[in-house]
């Protein structure tokens, strides 16, 4: 859907009224296109610990410039590694005042250290400080710049290489105010250009919207892509999975014998599944009090009941193994809770309870499962919404508009690599730094 007051203040006059009235100046975001530079401009990389040698090899052999100044760099990287005591927080004042204005429009800023391990009391204060100098940059800069905390475990910065690459892109046009962790893990070879080549991943919710964009997306990225959604949904998957050169499978995931039935198939057809992406989700909105059981159970069935009878059963049959990837899509109102939507909050907060669950199962396996909380995605249900309830939802954020299908599906697209096996068991907002639980 057209944001028209972006496009409005993103005009000479509109955005010189914007300005005299005090009011949000979206900045167009800068996304991906195919052929585009992982980073398009230099990056300034400050410090010269562990840290910093990490990001000069995670960028290596990409064409991408790391310089120790530039007029108008596109990211600023700082390497926090070595912080001892909050006394070394002075440090960031002294980088980033009177270079953070220099960072162009749809730029990237980047902290990186170690997180908090109970070693050294003084350390861990600092390193937790961190996270609001971090969060509260992303809410200052404005222009579409993205602020990014990267805590790094020790031995594990050999593994940092696809999250530096994502945070740096344009991949992660509305990811900002994120602290991702990093923990040890063998990281296996692959492509960056087609980092899921030869991997089989199943979409659920396949057929429009967001389930759509991420089928797309990790056909892109070299995937075998099983797209899934119910059988009343079987012209508009047909038409995905024919675009992306996939497969359509009807299936309704609530049935008793759907693990089952996911499970043959898969195994039948690929020998098991690399990448599975919870994405299907309902909603039934009204307050608690007028809700009846119906619209209760069947959005905590579709949203979490499923979801969590599916990966027990592809764990089970021994179909998730080793690399394997398993994204869940949860929401922001899973993290602040929303009026109207007591159902959807409590099933998808329970998707981020999933994912911390199932991360040791899976970590023993030698696979991961994290979660996406999107914010406000334009969407045909958010086309749908009451105009002073939907520019709320736009302007709520430091990016001040909302976020894009390609954006959650960009930030699945990560997550699922092999090169991103040090992260597991956590949850990733995409909703440009939103103002709700925060």
């Amino acid at each position: 859907m057209v944001d028209r007051y972006q496009r409005v203040t993103s005009s000479g006059p509109g955005r010189a009224i914007a300005r005299r009235l005090g009011l949000p100046r979206p900045a167009v975001l800068p996304r991906h296109r195919n052929g585009d530079p992982p980073v398009p401009g230099p990056v300034l990389l400050g410090g010269d610990g562990a840290l910093a040698a990490a990001v000069r090899t995670a960028l290596d052999g990409t064409g991408v410039e790391i310089v120790a100044g530039a007029e108008r760099p596109a990211a600023l990287v700082f390497d926090s590694g070595d912080i001892a005591g909050p006394a070394g927080l002075r440090a960031l004042h002294a980088f980033f005042t009177g270079r953070v204005r220099s960072v162009r429009t749809g730029g990237r800023i980047l902290v990186l250290c170690r997180p908090p391990d109970g070693a050294d009391p003084a350390a861990d204060i600092a390193r937790r400080a961190l996270t609001g100098f971090v969060r509260s940059l992303g809410k200052e800069v404005g222009r579409g710049i993205t602020v990014s905390l990267l805590r790094v475990a020790s031995g594990a910065d050999a593994g940092i290489g696809s999250t530096v690459r994502f945070l740096l892109s344009p991949r992660s046009a509305y990811v900002s105010g994120q602290v991702i962790d990093v923990g040890p893990a063998a990281v296996p070879d692959s492509d960056p250009a087609a980092p899921l080549a030869g991997r089989t991943a199943v979409v659920t919710g396949a057929a429009q919207g967001i389930g759509a964009a991420i089928a797309e997306t990790l056909a892109r990225d070299g995937a075998r892509v099983v797209c899934l959604d119910v059988p009343a949904q079987g012209e508009a998957l047909a038409a995905v999975a024919n675009r992306i050169a996939g497969v359509a499978l009807h299936l309704d995931i609530t049935a008793d014998d759907a693990p089952a039935t996911l499970a043959g198939y898969l195994t039948e057809r690929y020998g098991g599944v690399d990448v599975l992406v919870h994405n299907a989700g309902v909603l039934r909105d009204r307050t608690l009090a007028k809700m009846t059981e119906a619209e209760w159970d069947i959005v905590l069935t579709v949203n979490l009941v499923a979801q969590q009878a599916i990966t027990a059963g592809l764990v089970a049959d021994g179909l998730l193994g080793k690399e394997s990837r398993v994204v869940c899509l949860s929401s922001l109102n899973g993290i602040a809770g929303a009026a109207g939507q007591t159902n959807y909050a409590t099933s998808k907060a329970g998707v981020i309870g999933l994912v911390e669950a199932y991360a040791p199962v899976l970590a023993a396996r030698g696979g991961t499962i994290n979660a996406v909380a999107p914010g406000f995605i334009e969407t045909r249900m958010t086309a749908t919404m009451p105009l002073a309830v939907r520019e709320i939802g736009r302007r709520a954020n430091s990016l001040a508009q909302g976020g894009l299908p390609v954006d959650v599906a960009e930030a699945v697209a990560w997550l699922a690599q092999p090169g991103s096996a040090g992260i597991t068991g956590q949850t990733v907002r995409v909703c440009g730094q939103s103002m709700l639980g925060a």
